[in-house]
């Protein structure tokens, strides 16, 4: 999961993963849609891919790569318990002000 985690701490991976999310994509369109040199951009999905946060299929001279979603399921599950704690949170807050309302009224 740290892996993951530190790969996902760069805002220009972030943006690949949000590309990939809606579509297959390769390197040279994702160059194109980030300010960004192309070795930069190499450099990037090869973070992604060591993390196992994208996956890369050879079609003749280009690279395809594409989203793994399945490696975000750990660290969905690690942050499922602080979205729980919040939404009990919530849950109380919500109570309170439904408190309080009935006592101006």
């Amino acid at each position: 999961m740290d892996a993951v985690l530190q790969a996902l701490a760069d805002p220009s991976r972030r943006t690949v993963l949000e590309i990939l999310r809606d579509h297959p994509a390769t390197a040279g369109e994702l160059a194109d849609a980030l300010p960004i040199a192309r070795p930069g951009v190499s450099r990037h999905l090869r973070v992604l891919r060591e993390a196992g946060l994208v996956d890369v299929e050879q079609d003749a001279q280009r690279r395809i790569y594409r989203l793994r979603p399945e490696a975000l399921v750990e660290v969905d599950d690690w942050l499922g318990e602080y979205r729980a704690l919040w939404e009990h949170r919530l849950d109380a807050l919500h109570t309170e002000i439904a408190r309080g309302k009935r006592t101006r009224t």
